[in-house]
C-alpha cells in the first residue's frame, strides 16, 4: 500500500504540466545578400586544414592549452551542468533513513506512580521529506532553464575556441608582418645610407649642393625613426601573442614569408545553415529558450503547492526490540500551500519573465543581424583585396623602375637629387602598402572563417 502511494505521487510529480508558452524561433530579421555565392551543405575545414603553417598549428595547439579565458569558459560549462543537475533532482523524491534514541529519567515527583522512572524510545525509519509534487510544472520549468543555460555555456565555450583560434592566427600573422615591414626598413635604411655616401662624395668634390646632401641626410635620419618604431612594433606584437597563448612562445621553425602564408579555401554556406552553426547565435537560442521556460515557472507559482512527507519504520521501548512484530510505525502528510496576498510580487515575477524573454529574442535577432554582416562583410572583402593587391603588385613594379631610372640619370647627372629620393619614397611606401594588404587579405579571411562559425558538426545535446 504505501509502496503503491509512492509510486504514485512520483508519477504525478514527473508528468507535471508546463505552463511555459511554447517556444517559436524567431525568424530571422532579414536576409542575407549572398544567396548566389552560398553553396547548400557547404563543410567549413576545421582549423587543422584552414590553417597549413606548421608555426601557426603549434602555436593555437599552445593556446587551446594553456589559454586561461578558455580555461574559465570551460569551467562554466561544468558549473552550469552541476547546476542543471541540482535543478533536476528536485523533480525526484530524496528517500533519507534515519535513525535515533532517547532515554529519559523521570523523577518520583513528576512520575503518575510517585516512583522515579527512566524511559526510553528507539526508532529507526526510511522516508521522503517535503517532497514537492510538480503538479503545474513549476521544478520542470526550472530544470529546463537551467538545462537551456548549460547548452548555452556549451556554445560560449564553443565561440571563445573559435575566437581564440583566430586571434591566435591574427596575432602570428601581425607579428610576421610587423618583421616583414622592420626588414623593409632595414634595407631601406642601407639603401639611403649608401645614397648619402654617394650625394657626400659629390659634395666633397664639389658637384652635389649642400641642398642635396641634406635632403640625402634628412632621409637616411628618417629611416632611422622608422627603425625604432618598428623594432618596438615587434617586441610589442611578440608580447600580444604571448598573451594570448597564455604560455611562453614555443620554438618554431625558420618563419615563412607572409607572400607565402596559404589558407584554405572556404565555402560560403547558406544563411540558414549559418543559423545552425554560429556558435553566438545557438547561445542566444538557447538563452531565449532558458527566459521562455523561465515564464513557465512565473505561471506556476500562482497555482497551489503540495509537499509530500512520508516515513515507515519501526519504534520500541527498547533497543532488542526495534525490529520485533508490531513494533511498525508509518507517517503519511501532505502539505497544501495556495498563495493568497503577495503584494503583487508573483505578478511582478511573471512580467519580468515576460520582458527578459522579449530582451533574449532582441540579443538573438542582433546576433543575426551581426553574423549576416560580418560573413557580407568578409566577402566583400575577399574579392576586393585579392584585386587590391594584383594593384599593389603591378604598382611595385612600376616603383621598382621609375627608382632604377631615377638612380642611373641621378648617376648620369641628368636629374637631381629630389627625384631619387622621391622614387625611394615612393618605392618604399609601396612596399610597406603591399605588406599592410596582404595582412589585411590574410586577416580577412580568417574573420570569415569565424563569420562562418568554424567546423562544426551538430551533436545530440544531453546533460543527463
Amino acid at each position: 500500500m504505501k509502496l503503491r502511494t509512492l509510486t504514485l505521487a512520483a508519477a504525478l510529480g514527473l508528468s507535471g504540466c508546463s505552463m511555459a508558452p511554447k517556444y517559436q524561433q524567431p525568424e530571422a530579421p532579414f536576409a542575407a545578400s549572398w544567396q548566389a555565392q552560398a553553396q547548400q551543405n557547404a563543410e567549413t575545414p576545421d582549423w587543422q586544414h584552414f590553417f597549413a603553417d606548421e608555426n601557426l598549428q603549434l602555436l593555437i595547439e599552445t593556446a587551446l592549452e594553456h589559454n586561461k579565458d578558455l580555461r574559465v569558459a570551460a569551467l562554466n560549462v561544468e558549473a552550469f551542468r552541476a547546476q542543471y543537475r541540482i535543478d533536476r533532482s528536485a523533480l525526484f523524491p530524496a528517500v533519507d533513513a534515519a535513525g535515533g534514541g532517547n532515554r529519559q529519567r523521570i523523577p518520583k515527583n513528576m512520575s503518575p506512580t510517585e516512583e522515579s522512572t527512566i524511559n526510553s524510545q528507539y526508532s529507526a525509519s526510511l522516508g521522503i521529506t517535503a517532497w514537492e509534487i510538480d503538479f503545474f510544472g513549476r521544478l520542470n520549468s526550472l530544470r529546463q532553464q537551467a538545462l537551456e543555460t548549460y547548452f548555452a555555456s556549451e556554445q560560449a565555450q564553443r565561440s571563445a575556441e573559435l575566437s581564440l583560434i583566430a586571434n591566435v592566427a591574427t596575432a602570428w600573422l601581425s607579428h610576421q608582418a610587423d618583421q616583414a615591414s622592420l626588414a623593409l626598413v632595414q634595407s631601406t635604411l642601407e639603401t639611403y645610407e649608401s645614397s648619402l655616401k654617394l650625394v657626400q662624395s659629390r659634395y666633397d668634390a664639389g658637384v652635389a649642393s649642400a641642398l642635396e646632401l641634406q635632403q640625402a641626410r634628412t632621409a637616411a635620419d628618417n629611416a632611422r625613426v622608422s627603425l625604432a618604431q618598428f623594432q618596438r612594433q615587434v617586441a610589442q606584437s611578440r608580447n600580444a601573442l604571448q598573451m594570448v597563448l597564455g604560455a611562453p612562445i614555443p620554438e618554431l621553425k625558420q618563419n615563412v614569408e607572409l607572400s607565402s602564408v596559404q589558407l584554405a579555401e572556404l565555402p560560403v554556406a547558406l544563411p540558414a545553415e549559418l543559423l545552425q552553426r554560429r556558435p553566438d547565435i545557438l547561445q542566444a537560442e538557447h538563452q531565449l529558450k532558458a527566459a521562455n521556460a523561465n515564464i513557465g515557472a512565473a505561471r506556476a507559482a500562482f497555482f497551489p503547492s503540495i509537499s509530500l512527507t512520508t516515513t515507515a519504520g519501526s519504534m520500541s521501548n527498547e533497543l532488542s526490540d526495534l525490529f520485533s512484530s508490531g513494533s511498525g510505525t508509518w507517517l503519511f502528510q501532505p502539505q497544501l500551500r495556495l498563495p493568497i496576498f503577495n503584494s503583487g510580487r508573483l505578478k511582478a515575477s511573471l512580467d519580468y519573465s515576460k520582458v527578459q524573454k522579449d530582451i533574449r529574442i532582441a540579443q538573438y535577432e542582433k546576433s543575426i543581424q551581426t553574423a549576416f554582416q560580418e560573413v557580407a562583410d568578409g566577402l566583400i572583402a575577399r574579392s576586393t583585396y585579392n584585386e587590391q593587391l594584383a594593384a599593389q603588385d603591378k604598382l611595385l613594379e612600376s616603383s621598382q623602375a621609375y627608382l632604377d631610372l631615377a638612380e642611373r640619370r641621378y648617376r648620369e647627372g641628368v636629374d637631381n637629387q629630389l627625384t631619387l629620393l622621391d622614387a625611394q619614397r615612393l618605392l618604399f611606401s609601396t612596399q610597406q602598402q603591399r605588406i599592410n594588404t596582404q595582412l589585411a587579405l590574410l586577416t580577412s579571411e580568417i574573420n570569415l572563417y569565424k563569420s562562418l562559425g568554424g567546423s562544426y558538426q551538430a551533436t545530440s545535446e544531453t546533460a543527463e
